[in-house]
């Protein structure tokens, strides 16, 4: 081979090397998972004790409950999610006074945001994953009387039993609002005459809703923002050890009178 055929077959092979790869084809197959697939013994003896410790942590007793729990059980409001609201309300209390100085003074999460019932009898870590499996913390909106006002004829339109602590809700016969109370000082908003005075009012909620979830846009509002930096799950859970045993009670926080 002469010198000018070496030098072309060089430059050819380092024109081919440059030569951009393109994707022209992709195969797969089904592999069905089953009990028969035979275990890697080596990796069930790596994964093992991670897999009993996460069972131990999960399956842990933390409280105790005489009835179960579930979304559904009454129209609008429900054990389930008043124990939600009000674990809420009690352990998210005094991060945000500890920080701010201030009192939270309601609370309102969303209906759709409780993922499960609570069973009669045990509740473990697992329970509250079941009832909260998502990333989300508790946030503190400052809203003013007016985006409050906006809020309860938000729940009184929607007739949903969001979980809510701290207010209380009466509709009339019709459906329509007959009187809101905000717990704090016991003080008694009348929102049919449009006389409120104009103050602040801190809600917790969850960064999902606070971002207008559920179309609760009034949180957009907001004049204040305050992210506590705790998951409502690992809230649930620090109020079940605390508790040791959950009375499930449906109260008159949100009712609608009779005729």
């Amino acid at each position: 081979m002469n010198k000018v055929s070496i030098l072309l077959l060089i430059l050819g092979l380092w024109s081919c090397s440059d030569t951009p790869q393109k994707l022209v084809k992709i195969e797969g197959k089904h592999v069905q998972i089953s009990d028969s697939i035979t275990k890697n013994k080596k990796l069930e003896g790596f994964i093992a004790p991670y897999r009993k410790r996460i069972k131990d942590e999960m399956e842990g007793v933390l409280a105790f409950t005489p009835e179960a729990m579930n979304k559904s059980d009454f129209k609008f409001n429900t054990p389930i999610g008043n124990m939600m609201a009000d674990a809420v309300m009690e352990m998210a209390n005094p991060i945000f006074h500890e920080r701010t100085g201030k009192n939270i003074d309601l609370v309102l999460l969303n209906y759709g945001g409780i993922r499960s019932g609570i069973n009669a009898g045990d509740m473990t870590t697992r329970t509250a994953y079941n009832i909260m499996p998502f990333e989300n913390e508790v946030v503190v909106a400052e809203l003013a009387s007016d985006e409050l006002q906006v809020l309860i004829d938000y729940l009184v339109q929607n007739k949903v039993a969001h979980p809510i602590a701290g207010l209380q809700v009466i509709l009339d016969a019709e459906g329509n609002l007959d009187e809101a109370k905000v717990n704090r000082e016991q003080t008694r908003l009348r929102f049919l005459d449009g006389q409120v005075q104009k103050k602040s009012f801190y809600v917790a909620t969850s960064d999902y809703l606070i971002k207008g979830g559920d179309r609760m846009d009034f949180f957009l509002k907001a004049k204040d923002i305050q992210t506590l930096d705790y998951k409502l799950r690992n809230l649930l859970i620090d109020y079940f050890k605390k508790k040791d045993t959950i009375a499930p009670a449906r109260d008159q926080r949100f009712i609608q009178l009779q005729n």
